[in-house]
C-alpha cells in the first residue's frame, strides 16, 4: 500500500433535519492521488462510552441526490443517520467513491450496459474495471483520528469489516442496514400517473 497521509481540511457546526452534527472535511493523500471524505459526527465518541455506531457510505449522486430507483443508497444513508441520532452519538463517513470507485461518468456508462441486460458487476467488468475498486484506508484513518479502537459498523458489506480490522480497529458488531424493497421504475411511474393523471 502506498504511503498514506490524512489531513483534516475543515470543521464546522452542521444543523440538519436529522440532527445537529459537527461536519468535517478530510483528505487522504497518496503520492499519486488525493481522496476526499466528509464526516458527520454526533455526540461524545469517547471510548469509555462504548463503541459508537459508524456508517461508511460511498457517494451515490444518482441515489442520494436524484432518488434513483436503481439502488437503495439514499434509504441506507437516511436510515444510518436516523439510527445514529437515535443513539445520540456516532459517526457517518461519506466517501467520494461513486459507482464502487469507478466514478460518476463510468457509472452512467455502466447504467447503459445494464439497460442491455448486464448486472452491476458484469457492466463494470465489461468497462474494464474490477467488480469493486473501493478501498477503506481513508475511513480507517479517520476512525483512528477520532481515537476509536472499536466500532459498531452499520453495513451490509463484510469487506468493510475486514478492512477496518486489518487497520487495527475492532468491529464489535456489524449491524445490517435493512431498508424496504426499492420500488421499481414501472411501479413508480404507474403510481405517479394515477396521482397526477394528465399532468404526468
Amino acid at each position: 500500500m502506498p504511503e498514506f497521509k490524512l489531513n483534516k481540511v475543515a470543521e464546522a457546526d452542521f444543523p440538519s433535519r436529522f440532527g445537529r452534527f459537527r461536519i468535517y472535511g478530510f483528505a487522504g493523500v497518496r503520492p499519486s492521488e488525493t481522496e476526499e471524505a466528509v464526516v458527520l459526527k454526533l455526540g461524545d465518541l469517547s471510548p469509555d462510552q462504548g463503541p459508537p455506531l459508524v456508517r461508511i457510505h460511498s457517494q451515490c449522486l444518482t441515489g442520494d441526490v436524484f432518488h434513483s430507483l436503481r439502488c437503495d443508497c439514499r434509504s441506507q444513508l437516511e436510515l444510518a443517520l436516523d439510527q445514529i441520532v437515535g443513539e445520540g452519538r456516532g459517526l457517518l463517513i461519506y466517501e467520494n467513491q461513486e459507482g464502487r470507485g469507478i466514478g460518476l461518468l463510468n457509472k452512467l456508462r455502466a447504467y447503459e450496459l445494464q439497460d442491455g441486460g448486464l448486472d452491476t458487476v458484469e457492466a463494470n467488468e465489461q468497462l474494464g474495471f474490477e467488480a469493486d475498486l473501493r478501498d477503506y484506508a481513508l475511513p480507517a484513518a479517520i476512525l483512528q483520528y477520532f481515537k476509536l479502537p472499536a466500532v459498531r459498523l452499520l453495513s451490509n458489506n463484510p469487506d468493510k469489516v475486514a478492512a477496518l480490522e486489518q487497520a487495527g480497529i475492532r468491529v464489535v458488531e456489524r449491524a445490517p442496514i435493512i431498508v424496504p424493497p426499492v420500488e421499481t421504475t414501472a411501479e413508480y411511474l404507474k403510481t405517479k400517473r394515477e396521482k397526477l393523471g394528465h399532468l404526468f
